[in-house]
């Protein structure tokens, strides 16, 4: 359940409960509307509106990371999470073996450059979930390809 909802579901109780108080000619039920009525109006008039910019992508310079070393049972959520920490993430993306479905226990953060760089000497060889991260830039196909040829 919502933590606004349970606030409003209090507030109505306690309104229901004055008014009872003072009104002891009104049935209790109405008590309550009235507490729910009251209690809706003072949440949606003094309420401040919550920016959420966890959702909202990133649009300035990014860099890709590769997080190695990642446990098996770890999500996106909890990755995102942790880099998050450190600036804005774009996307997660945690490598699966295509035959079975597991994790392979690395993975690849799309985040704000600045905060790609705090987060890989922050947690570069730290210790999460009983694991020690590996964070380096991740390097492109494309170069990896142009290495391998010049080789």
């Amino acid at each position: 359940m919502q933590k606004s909802l349970i606030m409003v579901l209090v507030a109505a109780l306690a309104g229901a409960f004055v008014f009872s108080q003072f009104a002891t000619d009104l049935a209790p039920f109405v008590s309550y509307l009235v507490g729910v009525i009251v209690a809706t109006l003072i949440f949606t008039i003094f309420a401040t509106p919550t920016v959420n910019r966890a959702d909202e992508p990133y649009n300035g310079p990014t860099m890709t990371l590769y997080v190695g070393n990642l446990p098996y049972r770890v999500h996106e959520g909890e990755v995102k999470t942790l880099f998050g920490e450190y600036g804005p993430v774009n996307s997660v993306r945690l490598v699966r073996d295509r035959k079975t479905g597991r994790r392979k226990g690395f993975g690849f953060v799309e985040m704000s450059e600045a905060g790609a760089k705090k987060a890989m000497t922050k947690l570069n060889d730290y210790n999460f979930q009983e694991r020690t991260l590996k964070v380096r830039e991740a390097k492109s196909q494309e170069n990896e390809a142009k290495t391998r040829e010049a080789e």
